[in-house]
Order: C-alpha cells, then structure tokens, then sequence
C-alpha cells in the first residue's frame, strides 16, 4: 500500500471522476431501502437503530428480534467493500456476551455458518454470505436474495438457541 498521500492523490482522482459518488450514494440509498424494507415487510423485526456507514470497511444496520434481543444478541446485515458482498452476522452488544455464544456455538459442534474466532477487530460471531456477486441492477432480485437468506439465518439461530439455553 502507497503513503497517505499517494493514497488521496488516487482517491482525488476517482472522486473528480465522479463514478465512485453516484456508486456510494447509490449504496447508501439501497440500504435504507432495504432497512426499510425489513421495518415494513417483518412486524416481527426489530429495525429501529441506526445504520453504521463505516469507514468503507462495511456498512451495516442492527436487526433484533425478541429471541436474539433477551440475550443481548442481534443479526447484522453488512456490506463488506474489501470484497465487496453481502453478510449477515450474529453479533452481542459487547465482547463479554460475544463470547460466551461463541463458546456456545463452538461446543455445540455447530457446522451450520461460521464460527467466527475471537479477537479484537471481530465483531461477529457467526457469519455468512448472503450474496456473493451482488447484481446491483436487478435490486428487486438483489432484495429478494437477501431477504430470504437473512430469514434463513435468523431461523437457524433462533431454533438453535431454542435448544441450547444457557
């Protein structure tokens, strides 16, 4: 990686270009769709908390349901720029929590999504691609895509936390 300073010089560039403004703001325009989308078509979600636009390291918003919130857990719906896909995450209101279902997961034998490892930087604690190549100009379908799979994750969760109370 170049210094700082070679680093804005290219990033000048890019901007002055203006492809990379409309594809961000495209971005964040589609994940407050889908965050609305989430709010309207799931009664049963929790889509109240705010959106992390990050550092063009991920963009995410929080998803709970009552299973996952008693626990101090919540599902996170991310975009990862490095290699630019959808995930969802599991993921604890702090590292203590973050843990201990790790733990949980981890001497369960569980195979289902991956158990992520500890560490300072980690803030999930399973994961799982949602979409892989995302087609950004079919969003009806991008949308559908991701819709079912978070549901299919936040299922798995609750059924296995269902049976592994702690």
């Amino acid at each position: 990686m170049g210094s700082f300073s070679n680093s804005m010089d290219e990033f000048k560039k890019r901007v002055l270009k203006g492809d990379i403004i409309v594809a961000y703001q495209g971005l964040m325009n589609y994940f407050g769709y889908l965050k609305s989308h989430f709010r309207d078509e799931h009664p049963g979600y929790d889509v109240s908390g705010g959106t992390y636009f990050g550092y063009m390291d991920m963009t995410y918003f929080p998803i709970f349901t009552e299973t996952l919130k008693k626990r101090g857990l919540k599902i996170a719906l991310v975009f990862v720029y490095e290699t630019f896909r959808f995930e969802v995450w599991l993921a604890a209101k702090n590292k203590k929590i973050q843990n201990e279902y790790r733990q949980i997961f981890t001497d369960s034998g569980w195979k289902k999504y991956h158990i992520t490892a500890a560490g300072k930087e980690v803030d999930s604690i399973l994961d799982s691609v949602l979409v892989e190549d995302p087609d950004f100009s079919d969003l009806d379908s991008l949308t559908k895509q991701i819709r079912k799979a978070t549901q299919e994750f936040i299922s798995d969760i609750e059924d296995f936390l269902s049976v592994h109370e702690n």
